[in-house]
């Protein structure tokens, strides 16, 4: 039996499921999940738990994240991000640094955030984005959630890029949308990619590719052993 945590770096266009379908193929076992569902757009961290290691994957997933992305404002979506279609769009004022710094600072600490219609979340049983792809909107419960700290990288309008320290359950696509929304301009996440979770981060780690073409062997001398991960974590 392989048991433990390997780390992977997630490509864009595929599903957080999809990572898990090439780990259980290389390695020829079944009981492979994940922690934390990256959206077909995003990239970066996954963390992928084997064997034994299933059984800490509420434990790993409850753990901080941190994201960096891009918000493009001036355009809603109906997935709050680039892949679902452009609702609205409005002009873009000429938005100073401080103007944005502010915005971003409403959403600072312990707020609400209203989970988009576009998500895994369950609706009597039916996951939300179910009932999106028959037109349906439901009202959802906001979630208490916390922003640590966020940081802009590069502001070239309609484009932001930003860094956030985040608790689990946030939605980074809400984020994004509310932040346009507080601008008065509308906005949707065109890019995200998770950098952190944890005390892991992305940097160095498997990427897909490398999982597909690595000998087997290869792949599992990177696999994390439970105590490993006990002294990662620093518990």
């Amino acid at each position: 039996m392989i048991d433990g945590v390997l780390l992977i770096d997630k490509a864009p266009r595929m599903t957080s499921h999809d990572v898990v379908a090439i780990i259980r193929r290389v390695l020829d076992t079944r009981k492979v999940g994940h922690c934390g569902t990256l959206d077909p757009l995003a990239t970066g961290l996954l963390i992928i738990t084997i064997g034994r290691g299933t059984k800490i994957q509420d434990l790993l997933m409850s753990e901080d994240k941190e994201y960096e992305g891009t918000i493009h404002l001036g355009q809603t979506t109906s997935s709050q991000d680039a892949d679902g279609e452009v609702v609205e769009e409005r002009p873009v004022p000429e938005l100073t640094r401080d103007q944005l710094e502010e915005a971003f600072g409403k959403f600072q600490g312990d707020f609400y955030q209203t989970p988009p219609m576009v998500s895994a979340i369950k609706k009597d049983g039916v996951p939300l984005y179910k009932l999106a792809r028959q037109g349906k909107t439901v009202e959802r419960e906001p979630r208490l959630v916390h922003v640590y700290g966020h940081q802009i990288l590069r502001v070239g309008l309609p484009e932001v890029d930003f860094r956030v320290v985040c608790s689990k359950g946030f939605y980074v696509r809400t984020y994004a949308h509310d932040i346009g929304g507080l601008l008065g301009c509308g906005a949707h996440l065109k890019a995200l990619r998770r950098t952190a979770s944890g005390k892991f981060r992305v940097d160095g780690v498997l990427t897909v590719d490398e999982i597909r073409t690595l000998p087997v062997e290869q792949v599992k001398a990177r696999i994390l052993s439970l105590p490993e991960v006990s002294r990662l974590r620093g518990v």
